[in-house]
């Protein structure tokens, strides 16, 4: 059950109740419009991965901003954006139960959706299923470019696949998904940049193999948030598919440029607003955000504003915090914005974003896919 909006339009942000997904409207535009401005110099199209945000209302702005549509990971996740208008779907996952890819033929009335393969037998199910419905559907062969996840891994794979599609009536081969999930939190510039290059090396020996036999492959897909510079360099990719770049992360604050320094092209939009609830001992102060707010998984998150606030735990509702400076304090009431170490997780443990243009509420949107997880 979606939970009532925790603040209205035209309120202050202070005045929501806590602990709530605060979006940054201006610094969420500026990065939208970073990396549209950035990939149409390149001559290179932008399919943002929507499993960052879950919200159709972010895929329709990203759109408007020039993307071509949007990647997903879960049959849910499609339909949510798809029932939301979004037109464009690549679903960057084997999809394997029959339902599910009946779920996915069946927004063929609405979107054009694709989804990933990386073995005959998939392949066999697919078919089976849009010979069913008398569809045709379109499949991406993925190629393992460092992740060590799903994918093929040789040029003989891929044109085994790519000519068993293109032998049946019920199914398109769409291209390539390459994404390296790995290289995007490498925090040096020069190795970020050589896990990038090795990846679109293998890409391309695929393409070369390929072509030598008279398959064609016009879309390579993949890149994210941490490589998108070098991979729309390449001259492999044909669309990236960068997702935290609308949010960012402190994670992702730890990636450096080519100087050394923090990298600077998106800014943090995304935090969780949290309340201090207790100073029960000097030098101690307790929020009522856990875990169950805030994703963990890669670090705790970072209080804005507060060099003087070393986050020390995170239990499930509660973060307990450890102040550095004597002379520091906070008083019970006061609002703390949270970076979260993770944008994505972050985002589906909650049902709205409050949307704000400085200190003033200007809008809800719906996480219209949370928890969309089959």
């Amino acid at each position: 059950m979606r939970q009532s909006p925790p603040a209205r339009p035209g309120m202050l942000v202070s005045d929501a109740e806590t602990p709530f997904l605060l979006l940054d409207v201006d610094n969420f535009e500026g990065n939208l419009a970073c990396l549209s401005t950035m990939a149409t110099a390149a001559g290179i199209k932008v399919r943002p991965h929507a499993k960052t945000h879950k919200s159709s209302v972010i895929a329709q702005k990203q759109m408007k901003y020039g993307a071509i549509g949007v990647c997903v990971q879960k049959v849910a996740e499609a339909e949510a954006l798809a029932w939301g208008g979004v037109t464009d779907i690549l679903v960057t996952n084997q999809i394997i139960a029959p339902d599910k890819i009946a779920r996915l033929a069946a927004l063929s009335s609405v979107a054009d959706v694709a989804l990933c393969v990386d073995d005959i037998r998939q392949v066999d199910v697919i078919e089976s299923v849009a010979a069913t419905m008398s569809i045709r559907m379109n499949l991406f062969i993925e190629v393992d470019v460092g992740g060590g996840r799903c994918g093929v891994n040789t040029g003989e794979a891929a044109i085994e696949l790519a000519s068993r599609i293109a032998k049946s009536k019920h199914l398109k081969f769409g291209g390539i998904q390459a994404y390296n999930g790995k290289a995007q939190h490498i925090a040096c510039y020069e190795r970020r940049e050589e896990q990038a290059s090795r990846g679109a090396e293998k890409c391309s020996d695929m393409l070369d193999a390929m072509t030598r036999v008279g398959i064609e492959c016009r879309t390579v897909s993949g890149g994210g948030t941490g490589t998108f510079e070098f991979d729309i360099e390449s001259g492999v990719y044909t669309e990236i598919q960068p997702g935290s770049y609308c949010f960012m992360d402190a994670d992702y604050t730890k990636n450096r440029d080519r100087t050394g320094a923090t990298s600077s092209l998106f800014q943090q939009s995304l935090f969780v607003v949290s309340s201090v609830i207790s100073t029960p001992r000097h030098g101690v102060v307790v929020l009522d955000a856990g875990h169950k707010s805030i994703a963990i998984d890669r670090g705790f998150p970072v209080a804005l504003g507060r060099p003087d606030f070393e986050i020390v735990s995170v239990s499930d509702e509660h973060t307990r915090i450890a102040v550095r400076e004597a002379t520091s304090s906070a008083n019970i009431g006061e609002r703390i914005k949270l970076v979260p170490g993770h944008c994505d997780p972050t985002v589906d443990r909650f049902d709205w974003y409050v949307c704000a243009r400085g200190e003033r509420v200007v809008s809800l949107w719906p996480v219209s896919a949370r928890g969309a997880v089959y």
